[in-house]
């Protein structure tokens, strides 16, 4: 006979043995399903990525090009050979011209016009007297009707020939003479090419971005036909003259105690890379206390190069998010600033990942612009502007940050909005930084304006013919966006400096450079 409570026993500890059994299956089913669980939501945060990414290629490849529209017309459809006749165009054109007189008659304007636009007195005046075609010699002139209107004459070339007559003296007792001549002041000697000349070409090509040929072109048009070598070595002489004056506009720049940094590629012939162009970078510093730019070539974005230069500079430096600045926030005696700017742009990217957390950020930034904006228009001095940020943009960034550090940890990393935080978290510091002077801006627009001519010209000429050639590039950039923060004729200012360089001392080029001339001298 059995015993029960055996049974009962060896019962209990095959239900519990199976219970272990299942225990650890759906452990390990649980491990299973969780890894399955953050490897769907790594994988939808990629998807949510590359959607977005998906969508800003469709905004940058649809939105932008027209030809990328399928035409309305069937290509295949036979075009219809016709002309309109002569009587059907000048009807059409009378039609239109009663339509104009009707809509003139019946049009009332809103406003009171201005009148018409005041032409300046300090322009020269040709006048041309038209007599009626009738006979007038039994008349008598009551009056006269006058009409202006601005006219143009087109450039034209001529001789400038320099005369200068030999004199000498009787002869002195020795039977010994003098002879007198008057000094020949030329600043290029061997190069026939005036400085009026060599300034309208400078200005062509880095101020309305014109290849030379296209100068080339121009004087030819004038009567005057130049081989490409003849004008490449004008521009060479032409540069070695003012070399020495942006050596010394460069000083200047280093000296400002606040700068703005910026860098943009430029492409560069390179005789030791056959078939392709270098990749070269011009490197921008903008001094705004001085509304200098100093542009400067180097053949690579390593922060090797031109950020040396900090290793002695004590001030603030404003950079946008190149992670080749960041340690600027660490160097001992530079207050590193970030860009608002910058930072908006990661938001406004956001907006189709998330737009509730990155509409609201938008928005506070938007209200630091208005503040920006009201110290502008009342002319606040920076004393005022210092006191006007800490009493109202300083709450406002602390609101920023407080929403960024609640909401960080809510949104994956890797999306647009994650990044957008993450941008702002690594650089808080950096963006707070522009509160400490009224002297400092909130952006590093300043910076990225002046390169936006450097931009200009590469789409023109494409390419520098060679490294020295982009340093020229980096020279004339320099000197043509300051004279435009300074509201100076960059045509004017350089004929000017190419005519008395020569005769300036060392010591006293600083009063040639845009932002220190007497402008007086340039009318």
């Amino acid at each position: 006979m059995t015993n029960k409570p055996d049974n009962h026993i060896e019962l209990l500890a095959s239900l519990m043995e199976k219970n272990a059994i299942l225990e650890k299956e759906l452990a390990l089913k649980d491990s299973v399903l969780l890894q399955k669980e953050s490897s769907i939501q790594t994988l939808t945060g990629k998807l949510n990525e590359a959607n977005f990414q998906l969508e800003q290629m469709r905004r940058l490849v649809f939105g932008s090009k027209r030809e990328r529209f399928i035409p309305a017309v069937d290509v295949n459809q036979m075009k219809l050979d016709f002309e309109p006749q002569t009587i059907e165009i000048e009807q059409t054109v009378k039609q239109e011209l009663e339509k104009i007189k009707v809509s003139y008659q019946r049009s009332k304007p809103k406003k009171k016009h201005q009148g018409r636009l005041q032409l300046p007195d300090h322009l020269p005046v040709v006048e041309t007297i038209v007599e009626p075609q009738e006979d007038t010699s039994d008349m008598k002139c009551i009056g006269k009707d006058i009409t202006e209107e601005l006219d143009y004459t087109p450039a034209k070339l001529h001789i400038h020939r320099i005369i200068r007559p030999k004199y000498i003296t009787k002869e002195d007792e020795t039977a010994s003479q003098k002879q007198v001549i008057a000094e020949l002041n030329r600043p290029i000697p061997k190069c026939i090419a005036s400085p009026s000349l060599l300034s309208m070409i400078f200005v062509n090509k880095f101020v309305f971005h014109l290849p030379l040929y296209r100068t080339i072109q121009m004087i030819k048009q004038m009567g005057v036909s130049l081989p490409s070598s003849t004008l490449d070595s004008w521009v060479k002489l032409g540069s070695e003259l003012i070399q020495p004056l942006y050596a010394v506009h460069r000083l200047h720049v280093f000296r400002e105690s606040y700068q703005m940094i910026d860098e943009s590629p430029i492409k560069v012939q390179d005789k030791d890379v056959k078939g392709a162009c270098h990749q070269g970078y011009m490197w921008v510093r903008y001094a705004p206390l001085s509304k200098s730019a100093l542009f400067e070539y180097y053949p690579s974005r390593s922060n090797k190069a031109p950020l040396l230069d900090l290793n002695t500079f004590t001030g603030f430096v404003q950079t946008d998010g190149y992670s080749g600045y960041t340690y600027l926030a660490y160097k001992e005696g530079i207050i590193h600033l970030s860009c608002w700017t910058h930072a908006r742009r990661y938001f406004d990217k956001a907006l189709g990942n998330d737009y509730k957390r990155a509409s609201h950020v938008m928005q506070l930034i938007q209200m630091l612009y208005s503040i920006e904006d009201l110290a502008r228009q009342k002319g606040l001095t920076p004393e005022q502007r210092f006191e006007l940020r800490l009493e109202n943009s300083l709450p406002t960034i602390n609101a920023i940050g407080k929403y960024i550090h609640e909401e960080k940890s809510k949104v994956t990393p890797q999306s647009p909005i994650g990044r957008a935080f993450a941008y702002c978290s690594n650089r808080w510091n950096s963006l707070q930084n522009y509160l400490k002077s009224g002297v400092l801006e909130i952006d590093s627009n300043l910076v990225e304006n002046s390169i936006r001519p450097l931009a200009l010209g590469r789409k023109n000429y494409l390419f520098a013919g060679s490294h020295e050639g982009a340093r020229r590039i980096a020279m004339f950039y320099s000197f043509f966006f300051t004279c435009k923060q300074h509201a100076i004729d960059p045509q004017a200012w350089l004929t000017y400096v190419m005519n008395n360089i020569n005769d300036t001392k060392s010591s006293q080029l600083k009063h040639l450079l845009p932002q220190y001339i007497d402008k007086t001298l340039l009318a």
